[in-house]
């Protein structure tokens, strides 16, 4: 999967999965909805490369036994990331535009 492409999704993924926002959860996320499997380590990379561009900014969580006592690293977009994904979708949108079965307005 393209860079650019798995970025979009993972910034998908968190939007869509707001306040539970974190690694194992996007991986999921991504994993149900493209039907794929993602390395642990391919959207870990991802998440460190989008923070990196400030379009996501993460916040540790409370403590919990579960995880031996570590904090969930929970993530958000920026403002500059939602600029940036609403960008992407509309370069995929005008770039469908006019083909026949793959515009957007043929989304289901």
């Amino acid at each position: 999967m393209a860079t650019r492409e798995l970025e979009t999704l993972v910034l998908l993924a968190i939007e869509r999965l707001g306040d539970g926002a974190y690694g194992v959860a996007v991986r999921d996320e991504l994993e149900d909805r493209i039907g794929r499997r993602l390395s642990r380590g391919a959207v870990y990379t991802a998440l460190r490369r989008l923070e990196s561009k400030g379009w996501i900014e993460g916040r540790l969580g409370e403590v919990t036994r579960v995880r031996g006592g570590r904090a969930k690293r929970y993530v958000s977009l920026t403002s500059s990331g939602r600029a940036q994904l609403r960008s992407a979708l509309a370069d995929l949108d005008r770039m469908r535009e006019g083909l026949e079965g793959l515009g957007p307005e043929s989304v289901a």
